[in-house]
């Protein structure tokens, strides 16, 4: 019998469910370590006296490191594992984000951003990647979907402690939070299983029993006869194969439209309110938190609807609402409506992201879903490094007004939309296997 039939045999346990609690916890906690720099901004430019462009550049140093530590993560979890993997880079992202709070000028904050970005654009792609490889096929789509909803209650955590601890003590202490998912390591090592498909890739039958037996997921193990297919070598060049070629093609347009406009629009989020409401910073943290509370409502949706109507529905629906949402605020100059108009821009960006981390690792074999996963996470980290720098660039040049930097915003999510309803695979309620066939 094949890992494959194992695991589609299942019936959803208390194992899935405290898996896809990790998973959350990983990512959500992740999350608040990428978005913590967003909340501290204003405070960190106030100090230091920079402008939009320099603000811009300090947080493009973090998607550099973003972009390096996706591509090699991608390529370890294919080589030694996911669960190692996620502790080192945990373990980089946490310990890193965290000395940023001693950074002593421009130049040590970079440096602190580019290793720090380096775990975090590292660890970002495996939570999603590790559970789409345990629940069957039919609960897949919502388990992942529930893994990318996580994020939106780390980036709520980072906005509420920059608002109660800034005021007090200064913008420094609240990147000492950055350590908290180091706690999430001993319960790694100790309660996660490797991934199933992953050992039988790598021929560890004995592991696989052991994992079975561990987790009574089968009874009468010792009778199963487990089935291991031949690993085949497999190269980036792969990703570009016939097979592979239209997936690859969707995955960086939508990896890189998504992480462009996410970044670049909620990034720069609390400078924006803060210009608005005269510089009180206190006032434009709360209304940032608002907008994010908006994004738990566009996850949950979505992550609803991906078994319901399928990974390209969600996508195309999304981005095309996402994108009108980015031309009614460029085309407007009044608060109440640019708060209104954010909300959109917020309920469906973030729901189009819950549909593309489960879309991701669907869309490759097992023996490439890290690695295509991982690259393909680094091109959205490629177009990272550009997003607050461009964005803090066409504010400084049209004088803090909107229209440039949503007018892009917009064109982007449009295009994603567009190439997701042309490229697009649907791969609602098939197993991975069928899909890589």
């Amino acid at each position: 019998m094949s890992v494959v039939k194992i695991l589609e045999g299942l019936k959803l346990t208390r194992f899935h469910y405290v898996l896809l609690t990790i998973s959350s916890l990983v990512y959500g906690l992740t999350a608040m370590n990428v978005m913590l720099i967003g909340a501290l901004l204003p405070s960190i430019r106030s100090e230091w006296r920079l402008s939009e462009t320099e603000a811009g550049i300090l947080l493009s140093f973090g998607y550099l490191g973003m972009f390096f530590g996706a591509i090699l993560s991608g390529l370890m979890s294919d080589r030694f594992g996911r669960k190692y993997t996620m502790v080192l880079m945990i373990l980089v992202s946490s310990f890193f984000t965290g000395l940023c709070g001693v950074a002593w000028d421009y130049t040590s904050m970079a440096i602190f951003r580019i290793i720090a970005g380096f775990g975090l654009g590292g660890t970002l792609p495996i939570p999603a990647v590790y559970m789409s490889e345990y629940p069957p096929a039919r609960y897949r789509g919502r388990f992942v979907g529930i893994v990318e909803t996580s994020w939106v209650y780390g980036v709520i955590l980072s906005i509420i402690l920059a608002r109660l601890i800034t005021p007090q003590i200064g913008w420094r202490s609240v990147f000492s939070i950055s350590y908290i998912p180091i706690i999430l390591i001993p319960i790694l090592i100790y309660y996660a299983p490797e991934s199933l498909r992953f050992l039988e890739k790598k021929k560890k039958i004995d592991d696989i029993r052991r994992v079975l037996t561990k987790y009574n997921l089968v009874s009468n193990v010792e009778k199963i006869s487990i089935e291991s297919e031949r690993e085949d070598r497999v190269s980036l060049k792969t990703l570009f194969s016939e097979k592979f070629l239209k997936r690859t093609i969707v995955l960086w347009i939508l990896w890189a439209v998504l992480v462009y406009t996410y970044h670049g629009i909620f990034i720069w989020l609390p400078s924006i309110y803060a210009s608005l409401f005269k510089y009180e910073i206190v006032r434009s943290l709360e209304w940032v938190l608002v907008i994010t509370l908006v994004q738990v409502p566009g996850y949950y949706s979505a992550a609803f609807l991906l078994d319901k109507i399928g990974r390209k529905g969600v996508l195309i629906s999304y981005l095309m609402i996402a994108g009108v949402g980015c031309i009614l605020l460029a085309l407007t100059t009044q608060l109440e409506l640019i708060l209104a108009y954010s909300g959109v821009i917020s309920f469906f960006n973030l729901g189009a992201w819950a549909g593309l981390y489960t879309y991701t690792p669907e869309l490759y074999p097992t023996k490439l879903r890290g690695t295509g996963t991982g690259v393909a996470a680094s091109i959205g980290r490629l177009a990272g490094i550009f997003a607050p720098s461009i964005t803090g660039y066409l504010f400084e040049v049209s004088g803090g007004l909107l229209l440039p930097a949503f007018t892009v915003f917009a064109s982007a999510h449009i295009i994603a939309s567009v190439s997701t309803l042309v490229l697009g695979e649907e791969t609602r309620n098939r197993t991975l296997e069928e899909i890589s066939r």
